[in-house]
């Protein structure tokens, strides 16, 4: 699919954009994959491993329309990647947050029509379903975006979807690397926000394939989530440091117990597959109505009315050799 074709990631200097880029260099082979953000260090140090002769490294800012623009011209597939996705950063700077995540996701979409883009898809996050901080709410409203931008194309083939998933082990800020650094600083214990906190958990390469998977599956406005594993915080913590104390400290601003991917208010809209669900648009599109035969001819049929995908309520559960495993087999750059 992504042979011959020239790909573009906005935040592609990221964890997912170089899982995604390491990738899709062992599977296809694309005649461009072009990195798109805004900070020149991360793209050097970027360069350093990935140096092919089809990778192109675009400064720029999705806040910036024209620079957008200019970058999705001749572009066949977009990872639409960049966020600001620090949960108290956003609470601390709202209007930055709502420049970069929904602004940003605008200047996407309306670049990716003008220039014919083929498909889109939009990376999201469980914090966006029933959100109750800021970044989940800018989350949910790019969503949206995305979602009825299949309405705006007219005669054009552009299509346009969104992933949702949920935590991802050793990306970035995430709490993997945050308690590897405490116990490399000498911590005497770790800190736990709620005894029985669960999160959804995934890797990279998991998230990277599923999205790959996505863009076969994809007709335009479907919201794909895959059926991943829950973990406590807990577990997590003996997992990595099993002769430190855990110290509870409290549910941060901005936090759940447990994170949502498919709220029940949205059951009448969701679909279950075999190995992911789908949540259906609200509005009907010109082009398309069923969803429940997808691009690859796999089926899918309604969830029963209230179910809610959740991190507390799932049936799969990771273990604590999963969790160590998982935890060792975080990708060093």
């Amino acid at each position: 699919m992504f042979n011959n074709q020239t790909i573009l990631i906005t935040g592609g200097t990221g964890s997912f954009g170089k899982k995604y880029t390491q990738m899709i260099l062992e599977k296809y082979q694309p005649k461009k994959i072009i990195i798109f953000s805004r900070d020149e260090l991360k793209q050097f140090e970027m360069q350093q491993y990935y140096n092919d002769s089809c990778m192109r490294y675009f400064i720029g800012d999705v806040r910036d329309a024209s620079r957008v623009l200019e970058a999705t011209e001749g572009v066949d597939f977009v990872i639409h990647a960049a966020a600001m996705k620090q949960v108290p950063a956003a609470e601390y700077n709202p209007m930055e947050c709502i420049k970069t995540n929904i602004h940003g996701a605008e200047n996407v979409i309306k670049a990716a029509i003008k220039n014919n883009v083929k498909k889109i898809i939009a990376l999201s996050t469980d914090k966006a379903a029933n959100p109750i901080n800021l970044y989940g709410a800018t989350k949910l409203a790019s969503d949206k975006l995305f979602v009825a931008a299949n309405n705006m194309v007219g005669e054009r083939k552009t299509r346009f979807s969104v992933v949702r998933y949920g935590n991802v082990v050793g990306s970035r800020g995430s709490v993997v690397p945050f308690f590897r650094k405490l116990i490399a600083d000498g911590a005497t214990e770790l800190p736990i926000t709620h005894a029985d906190m669960t999160r959804f958990m995934i890797t990279l390469r998991q998230g990277v394939e599923f999205v790959l998977k996505d863009f076969e599956r994809m007709q335009g406005g479907e919201i794909f989530i895959p059926k991943i594993s829950s973990m406590y915080m807990t577990e997590l913590a003996k997992a990595i440091a099993p002769n430190l104390p855990q110290k509870i400290v409290g549910i941060r601003p901005g936090e759940k117990l447990h994170e949502i991917m498919c709220p029940a208010d949205d059951s009448h809209l969701t679909l279950e597959f075999q190995d992911h669900y789908v949540i259906c648009p609200t509005i009907q599109f010109a082009y398309h109505s069923d969803f429940s035969q997808n691009k690859i001819a796999e089926q899918g049929r309604p969830v029963a009315q209230g179910f809610e995908y959740n991190s507390g309520n799932n049936e799969h559960w990771l273990s604590h050799e999963d969790l160590l495993k998982m935890a060792e087999d975080v990708d060093p750059m």
